[in-house]
């Protein structure tokens, strides 16, 4: 399986780029200080947010230094595979919980030891989508936070279009309605403000596969994870809803201002579908008065998307390095590091006790994405990149092809299948 991962990245190895792994060194006094070495993609808050962590952590344990190293996010999955055939590389390394099947089975992770990380008492203490990092009965990852979607509006703009700017859609019917009281275009039709993100670039990929498809009567995955189920009625039905939110709707389109991201920042989108890790980005723009809502029903049927970025332990991690990485693991597991962490990023607490306290589940904003978390599903991914593109691909092929959308969905569902084809068939 070595092979087979590394097969999947043309690599460059740039050693001065990565390091090996801790090491000991003696301190100004007689006490040794054991270093070992942390991985994360770059995310401005997340940083600064680990940095003090790794701040608080050195001073409560003077014998351990945390060498805090991040890469952008379109390298990062790149670095990480490098480090996999060369034995260097982070201690404690930072995954998108997606990515764990590959790196467990490439022997690159080791398992948590169940004397310090207890499966019964991390399943009693942490919410139930964190079992997707255990195999054979051990952890290899634990998350600080976790992640669910919601309804994000903006409230100038629903008072600009009429609309009451304290009072979200609760439906699907309701969200069309609204976004479509939003709009506005130019005298040549092009889009001057949008309702509603289409952009499966972003978070609606997500929300297609896992909200939309489920509340038409689908499912997008067998029950183990190993085949495409949404090339039926339901996937089609799915797909046909979120396209004509653009052909027939007129209340958005993909690239709108180059991202939702960007198009809602600025203030020319009513509303998007996001993570509760954009919080801290959006919280920082004093002119964004804008709110949260749990992702509106449809047909009476609830449904949200979860996931989560997990800690992991190297496999080459032992001795006085693999004693510093389970303490620092520990400590950016704990409640103290989740608090922070929701307070400066704005993902959600991965122990349900702290979670489920009436200031964050009764939060204004933290709230709609906590109630979410009751009703998400997490989807395995092995290679969520690839997963993604496929409907990308098919919303292309619908749009500047004319092609149809059950062709367009039965052409992703065999690509995607492809993909997790070639994952199982060599497990």
């Amino acid at each position: 399986m070595k092979k087979l991962l590394a097969g999947l990245f043309v690599l460059t190895f740039v050693s001065g780029m990565l390091f090996s792994g801790g090491q000991t060194e003696e301190s100004s006094g007689s006490e040794e200080v054991t270093e070992i070495v942390y991985w994360q993609y770059f995310y401005e808050t997340k940083k600064t947010t680990i940095d003090e962590l790794i701040s608080m952590f050195e001073a409560e344990n003077p014998d351990i230094k945390v060498v805090h190293q991040t890469f952008p996010y379109e390298q990062y999955g790149t670095k990480v595979a490098a480090s996999v055939p060369s034995g260097s590389g982070p201690n404690v390394i930072n995954l998108y919980y997606g990515w764990l099947p590959t790196y467990i089975d490439s022997d690159y992770l080791q398992p948590l030891p169940n004397d310090r990380f207890n499966p019964s008492d991390i399943e009693s203490e942490f919410f139930d989508l964190v079992k997707a990092a255990k195999v054979d009965g051990s952890y290899y990852a634990l998350p600080t936070a976790v992640r669910s979607l919601a309804l994000f509006w903006n409230k100038d703009l629903f008072s600009e279009a009429g609309l009451d700017p304290e009072t979200p859609p609760v439906t699907v019917e309701e969200m069309l309605s609204m976004a479509a009281d939003i709009v506005k275009m130019d005298g040549s039709g092009n889009y001057e403000q949008t309702g509603l993100t289409q952009e499966l670039r972003g978070q609606v990929h997500h929300y297609l596969r896992e909200v939309l498809i489920r509340q038409f009567g689908g499912q997008p995955y067998s029950a183990d994870g190993k085949t495409v189920t949404y090339n039926n009625q339901a996937g089609y039905d799915a797909f046909k809803f979120l396209v004509e939110m653009q052909t027939e709707r007129q209340l958005g389109m993909p690239q709108f201002m180059t991202d939702d991201v960007t198009a809602f920042k600025s203030g020319k989108m009513g509303m998007t579908i996001d993570g509760s890790f954009r919080l801290g980005t959006l919280d920082k723009i004093e002119e964004l008065n804008y709110g949260v809502a749990e992702l509106p029903s449809l047909n009476g049927v609830h449904n949200n998307f979860a996931s989560f970025w997990a800690h992991g332990i190297t496999k080459f991690t032992s001795g006085k390095e693999l004693e510093a990485s389970m303490k620092f693991l520990e400590y950016i597991t704990s409640e103290k590091a989740m608090e922070m962490w929701l307070e400066n990023i704005g993902e959600l607490p991965a122990r349900k006790t702290l979670a489920n306290k009436p200031e964050y589940a009764n939060h204004p904003k933290y709230g709609a994405f906590i109630r979410g978390l009751e009703y998400a599903n997490a989807t395995n991914f092995i290679e969520e990149k690839g997963q993604r593109q496929v409907w990308i691909d098919a919303y292309d092929n619908v749009l500047l092809k004319n092609m149809s959308i059950e062709e367009a969905v039965d052409i992703a569902a065999e690509q995607e299948q492809a993909i997790l084809d070639k994952y199982y068939n060599n497990k």
